[in-house]
C-alpha cells in the first residue's frame, strides 16, 4: 500500500538526498557506549574518528522528526555520526532490491510488511529478536506481530495507524445523522442511509430522493474506493472473510468476500453515494482532497491524512469509530519498521542506533512534531498531545489498533502477486464485471504470480 502511516506533502525527488543530522562537538569525559541508556561516550575508537550509520526512508514528514532524534542520539553517542537518506515513494521500491543486491543499502531503512518478509528469508536483513532480545521499550504489539516471521522480530516498530471516521461536522448535523455507530449489511445498515441522506445533487436532492440526479452530485456521502486497508479488508474482515487465509494465498473471492465487495460496489454504481471509480482508480488521494473541500460527507481513513486534513480543511470536522459491518468492527491496521542490514560493515554502530530508534526518547520526536503514532508505547502520548493542542481527539484510532484488526498483506511474494490482481480488482469497482466473476479471476491471478 502506497503510504502505510504518512501522506507527504510535495515529493523530494532527488534519489538519495542525505540529510546530515547535527552533531555537536564531542564530550571527551568518556562514559559507556550504551544508546538505550542515553549515556554519553567518548566518541573514539583510539583514532578520534567517527563512524557514519546511514538511514533511508520515503517520507520528508517524517525525516526532520528524524534528524531531531538523531542530533539527540549523537550528544549521547558522538561516536556515531547518522545521515538521513530521503529516497520518494517513487523510486523507493525500484532502488531497494538494485542497492541491496549490489552492497549499496542504506545501513538501517525504511520497510512496509509487504516487502519486509522477502528479505528476510533472503538473510538481508538483522535478527532484532537475536540482537536486542527483550531489553528494550515497550513496543506496539500489533506491529510487532506483523513483523514477526520464523518466531523472529525483524525490524524496530517506529510509526504505526489503523482507521477511523472523518466526518463533515455540518453536514452530518444538518442531516440528523448518528456517526458514532455506522454499520453496513443485513437489515440494521445504516450506513446506506446516512450516505444517501449526505448525497447531494445540484439541485439540493439528496440520494434518496426520486428527484436525485446521479449525473450532477456535488456531494458524496462516503469514499467507498479501492483502498485495501481504509475500505475493503475492514469490509472483508467485518463479515468473516480475509484478503489472505492462514497460508498466505489471496482468498477474497469467498461468498463473503463477493458480498462485501458487492456491497462497496453498490454504493458507487448503484446508489451513487460514493465518487466513481473512473476518478479513484487513478487518484486514490482524491477523496481526501474532496473531504478538505467540503465535496465528502464521511471520509475513512487513518492518521496518515491528519496533517493534510488539519492545515488544509475548508469545513468544521472530527473524528469518529470506523464502519462496523456484520461481524463487528474491523480496523485496517499497519506500521513501518526500521530493519538493520545484515551486510552493513558497521555492525556495532548500527544495533546501538537500532536501540536508539526503538526508544521511547527516540521516537518522541515523530509524536511531538505530528508525523504519526509512535511504535514506542511510552511515546505515544506525545502524538494524543499533540492533536489535543487543535482540538482533535485521535484516542479512535488507538482504540481500533487495539481492537478487532483485519490482517495486513503478508508473506513474501504478496507485493508481486497484488499487482498481479489489481488491475481485475479495478475492473470489478469500476463495475465493467460482475463482481463474483471479476473477484475470482483477480484471485487467481494473484495466487498464480506468486507460486511463479
Amino acid at each position: 500500500m502506497k503510504r502505510s502511516t504518512l501522506t507527504a506533502g510535495a515529493v523530494i525527488g532527488t534519489l538519495g538526498l542525505v540529510l546530515a543530522a547535527c552533531s555537536p562537538g564531542a564530550d571527551d569525559n568518556g562514559g559507556d557506549n550504551g544508546a538505550t541508556t542515553g549515556t554519553e561516550t567518548d566518541g573514539t575508537d583510539g583514532s578520534g574518528e567517527q563512524a557514519t550509520v546511514t538511514f533511508r526512508l520515503w517520507d520528508e514528514v517524517a525525516a526532520p522528526a528524524y534528524e531531531e532524534s538523531f542530533a539527540k542520539f549523537e550528544e549521547q553517542n558522538s561516536d556515531i555520526n547518522v545521515e538521513i537518506e530521503l529516497v520518494p515513494w517513487g523510486d523507493y521500491w525500484d532502488q531497494l532490491p538494485l542497492d541491496v543486491s549490489s552492497g549499496d543499502m542504506a545501513d538501517i531503512y525504511w520497510v512496509n510488511s509487504s516487502n519486509f518478509a522477502l528479505y528476510a528469508d533472503n538473510g538481508n536483513l538483522i535478527n532484532i529478536t537475536e540482537e536486542l532480545g527483550s531489553d528494550h521499550d515497550e513496543w506496539q504489539q500489533s506491529v510487532v506481530d506483523l513483523y514477526t516471521r520464523d518466531d523472529a522480530l525483524w525490524g524496530i516498530p517506529q510509526i504505526w495507524d489503523s482507521i477511523a471516521l472523518f466526518y463533515n461536522a455540518d453536514m452530518v448535523e444538518e442531516a440528523g445523522i448518528d456517526v458514532t455507530s455506522l454499520k453496513w449489511g443485513g437489515d440494521d445498515d445504516t450506513l446506506l442511509p446516512a450516505a444517501q441522506a449526505l448525497t447531494v445533487d445540484a439541485n439540493g436532492n439528496t440520494a434518496d430522493s426520486p428527484d436525485f440526479d446521479p449525473n450532477n452530485v456535488e456531494v458524496y456521502g462516503f469514499n467507498a474506493q479501492a483502498n485495501l486497508q481504509a475500505i475493503y479488508n475492514p469490509f472483508l474482515a467485518a463479515n468473516g472473510a480475509e484478503f489472505q487465509d492462514e497460508d498466505g494465498n489471496f482468498a477474497f473471492a469467498s461468498p463473503e468476500g463477493v458480498e462485501s465487495f458487492q456491497y462497496i460496489v453498490d454504493l458507487i454504481n448503484e446508489h451513487h453515494v460514493a465518487p466513481p471509480a473512473a476518478e479513484t482508480n487513478t487518484n486514490g488521494d482524491i477523496t481526501r482532497d474532496m473531504f478538505v473541500r467540503g465535496e465528502l460527507a464521511l471520509f475513512q481513513s487513518g492518521p496518515y491524512h491528519l496533517k493534510t486534513v488539519d492545515e488544509n480543511a475548508e469545513i468544521n470536522w472530527g473524528l469518529a469509530p470506523l464502519v462496523a459491518g456484520p461481524e463487528g468492527s474491523y480496523s485496517g491496521s499497519h506500521g513501518v519498521v526500521a530493519v538493520g542490514n545484515e551486510q552493513t560493515e558497521n555492525r556495532e554502530e548500527t544495533i546501538r542506533v537500532l536501540q536508539w530508534l526503538g526508544s521511547a526518547e527516540g521516537q518522541m520526536p515523530l509524536g511531538e512534531m505530528g508525523v504519526s503514532f509512535p511504535g514506542a508505547v511510552d511515546a505515544q502520548s506525545s502524538y494524543v498531545d499533540y492533536w489535543a493542542v487543535k482540538g482533535i481527539d485521535v484516542s479512535v484510532f488507538i482504540d481500533a489498533a487495539n481492537g478487532d484488526t483485519a490482517k495486513a498483506p503478508f508473506g513474501p511474494d504478496v507485493n508481486a502477486g497484488t499487482m498481479a490482481l489489481t488491475p481485475k480488482l479495478l475492473d470489478v469497482f469500476l463495475g465493467s464485471v460482475p463482481v463474483d466473476q471479476g473477484l475470482q479471476e483477480a484471485q487467481d491471478l494473484g495466487n498464480s504470480a506468486m507460486s511463479n
